[in-house]
């Protein structure tokens, strides 16, 4: 016996009560009577018309499996946004961030190296099981157990001191709104940028996006625009660090705050 409790009526009510709507206001938006919705809204009514589930549907833009059966109510504010952004769980035939991901013969989850020539791929690929299970894989000793991780490379100047090629293993993120500001973050769009490595911060219109180069101006992007944001963990390189020119620079700033210290003495 199928126990699935529905969530119709309070997801109405809930839907109305978002969109700041009164029983009549949205009654005569659907052009039905107020006793009607509120009796739909309040589990009186046990099976509305298909006509009525239609409207409600096309309305709020939420998929019917969705109004049926998930309580809208108890999802978060960024969710709820991909929801009417499109990125609904039904209407995709899948759920929001399916994270596909393989492991070795211990059963232990493998860490994928996402190459550059594969991040085309990755994006039509990046939750089908066999895509993952062919990219390049191996183990760190010393990451976390019980975490999700890949590793990506870097391209271009946009986030100096971290440079250019260099791979950059991140965990993988599954609560979006765990973000914390200027979170350091690959993420993986829809658009013709496949990965971006930026400072993220979550805002109401969406995802803000910062280089530590200066010379890139900080842009947003739409949560609907995101597949995936992997969180930064550690970077590796095979660049030496130019020691030589930091310790000059170093001794350069020294010498020039003890010109200022002198300059603020003799004024």
């Amino acid at each position: 016996m199928n126990d699935q409790k529905v969530f119709f009526g309070s997801n109405i009510k809930f839907m109305r009560e978002r969109t700041k709507m009164s029983q009549e206001d949205l009654a005569g938006e659907l052009k039905i009577k107020r006793s009607k919705l509120s009796a739909i809204e309040n589990g009186q009514t046990k099976l509305p018309s298909a006509e009525d589930i239609i409207n409600f549907s096309a309305y709020f833009k939420i998929s019917i499996d969705s109004l049926f059966k998930i309580d809208l109510s108890k999802l978060g504010g960024l969710k709820m946004r991909e929801l009417e952004a499109g990125n609904d769980v039904y209407i995709n035939g899948s759920q929001i961030r399916v994270l596909a991901i393989s492991v070795d013969k211990n059963n232990k989850e493998n860490m994928e190296y996402v190459p550059v020539k594969a991040k085309a791929g990755y994006r039509a690929g990046f939750n089908d099981p066999e895509y993952i299970a062919a990219l390049p894989k191996f183990n760190l000793p010393s990451l976390p157990e019980g975490k999700t991780f890949r590793m990506f490379p870097t391209t271009g100047d946009s986030m100096l001191p971290f440079p250019d090629g260099c791979e950059i293993v991140c965990q993988y993120l599954e609560d979006w709104e765990s973000l914390k500001i200027q979170t350091l973050c690959i993420v993986i769009l829809k658009g013709e940028q496949d990965f971006v490595f930026k400072q993220v911060t979550l805002q109401p219109d969406g995802l803000l996006m910062e280089s530590y180069n200066s010379l890139y101006k900080p842009y947003v992007v739409p949560v609907s625009e995101v597949l995936e944001i992997w969180q930064y963990y550690s970077y590796h390189t095979i660049e030496i660090p130019e020691s030589k020119d930091i310790q000059n620079i170093a001794a350069l700033l020294k010498e020039m705050q003890s010109d200022i210290r002198i300059i603020k003495t003799n004024l």
